[in-house]
């Protein structure tokens, strides 16, 4: 431990957020750079617990006390090495985690938190500046000379792929669009993960041996057969993409769209560089988006650099307490009201309401939403008497969440079986009902953080590789059914 009172002495300090006016008018990370010498202080708040329930609140496991204490004592290059030992990509988690090892940080009780996500994301900056971050290629005489299939490259996919082919597996990803990342590229905004980490992340699997075949829509393009055929074992790790739907009048309506319509088109376009119009735009127009989660937050900055006339985000819950309510006791991670920094941005926040319908203009698009505030009874959201308005709106987007996995194609040609919540059946190998077919994130879980998908995309490559070849040395999966949903 190396400052005994730290945690004592150094209050809790975080980089500030550039300035709302500058950032909207670019796509850049909002955080400004904070350096070396407070980082290293924040790392000396931690209290060297000898029961560290950080390790409780990650998913990852990932060893929080050891490189908060090498930051500490000025250790970078150790502290980058412990980092990897349980986390493959930690510039994606210290940009997109929520951070649930905060909310279980022993100073939690009493005190803020130490700012593990900060010294995470800076410890991973530094690595990849003074060039620690290399391609690490299994020897040749680790090399298998078994096939993986891995479908989808998303977070769980990518970390499926490097464990497997590091393990010495010849691994090729299959994706469907016409790049790989998934959510990452093409669901996350470049304000809160500029493109430029996921890609030098990409480069170092294609240089240990990963191989990506983009554009192929498995299922379609290749089938289940050709693909079962051709590989040892399949990772199906395609994501729950299927989105929640809101089944009133006017849905249909011209410019109602679900956010995974509209992020994506945005992204495509702030990737080309050319300051060209997306398909959908808020540019001018009065927003509406309902879902008051992070994929609602992101279309809100979203909409805010596109120019909207004005925005508004719809929540059917109530509006979450300041504080930790006694109903989620440390170290649970708390819903509470959080602003990020799309909120602080501007627009505004509207809780315990349900959209009744969407009303036309006369050409058949959105000109406005009937709401009326809501309240729970016997859990279920019954509606207010007398509080229905009207909300003028040009374009709404459906930021409510996702149901599970898409049944066609793939899965319906592997023949995997689903559980009651529409993912992927599993057992706790992460192996589904058809032999060689295994399933990690999303696909799996349900909809989740990316920690999760990490994670998941870890162990289930652990199971893989003891499928393959009877046992292994990769990180042993924990059983799905002995983690709690997240």
């Amino acid at each position: 431990m190396g400052n005994p009172r730290g945690f004592l002495t150094t209050p809790r300090e975080l980089p500030a957020r550039r300035s709302v006016d500058v950032r909207i008018q670019d796509w850049r990370e909002v955080y400004a750079e904070f350096g070396a010498a407070p980082l290293e202080r924040q790392a000396g708040r931690c209290m060297d617990c000898g029961i560290p329930f950080c390790h409780q609140g990650c998913p990852l496991g990932n060893l929080i006390p050891e490189w908060n204490d090498l930051v500490w004592r000025q250790d970078w290059a150790e502290a980058a090495e412990r980092l990897h030992a349980t986390n493959n990509f930690p510039e994606f988690t210290g940009r997109l985690c929520p951070a649930p090892c905060e909310s279980a940080c022993v100073l939690g009780i009493n005190s803020e938190p130490v700012a593990i996500k900060q010294v995470e994301v800076e410890i991973i900056n530094r690595a990849w500046a003074e060039g620690w971050v290399r391609p690490r290629p299994p020897a040749p005489s680790a090399r298998t000379g078994k096939t993986v299939a891995v479908i989808g490259s998303g977070p769980a996919g990518l970390a499926a792929a490097q464990q497997l082919t590091r393990a010495g597996h010849a691994v090729t990803v299959y994706e469907r669009a016409d790049a790989p990342g998934g959510l990452l590229r093409y669901g996350i905004p470049e304000f809160k993960l500029e493109k430029r980490h996921l890609d030098r992340r990409l480069d170092q699997l294609r240089a240990e041996g990963t191989q990506f075949r983009c554009g192929v829509n498995a299922g379609a393009d290749v089938t289940a057969a050709q693909l079962r055929a051709g590989h040892d074992a399949i990772v199906l790790a395609g994501g729950a993409t299927v989105p929640r739907p809101l089944p009133v009048p006017g849905a249909d309506l011209a410019g109602v769209h679900q956010a995974m319509e509209y992020l994506p088109l945005a992204n495509q376009v702030v990737a080309a560089g050319d300051g060209g119009e997306p398909a959908i735009s808020a540019r001018g127009r009065h927003v509406v988006i309902i879902g008051g989660g992070d994929t609602g937050a992101d279309c809100l900055g979203t909409a805010h650099r596109q120019g909207a006339a004005s925005v508004t985000q719809l929540e059917i819950m109530p509006r979450p307490p300041a504080q930790r309510p006694d109903a989620q006791p440390w170290p649970t991670y708390p819903m509470i009201y959080r602003v990020s920094s799309a909120h602080e941005e501007g627009g505004e926040r509207v809780y315990a309401v349900s959209t009744q319908e969407f009303l036309a203009d006369g050409s058949g698009r959105v000109r406005a939403l009937r709401m009326v505030e809501v309240e729970m009874r016997d859990g279920r959201f019954v509606p207010v008497p007398g509080t229905e308005r009207d909300l003028r709106c040009e374009l709404v987007l459906l930021a409510m969440g996702f149901t599970g996995a898409e049944r066609e194609g793939l899965l319906a040609g592997l023949g995997v079986e689903f559980d009651q919540r529409g993912n992927v059946a599993r057992d706790g190998s992460y192996a589904t009902s058809v032999p060689g077919v295994f399933v990690a994130g999303d696909m799996g879980r349900g909809q989740s953080l990316i920690v999760w998908a990490i994670s998941e995309g870890r162990s289930a490559a652990a199971a893989v590789d003891r499928y393959l070849t009877g046992g292994t040395t990769l990180p042993a999966p924990i059983p799905p059914t002995a983690r709690p949903l997240a």
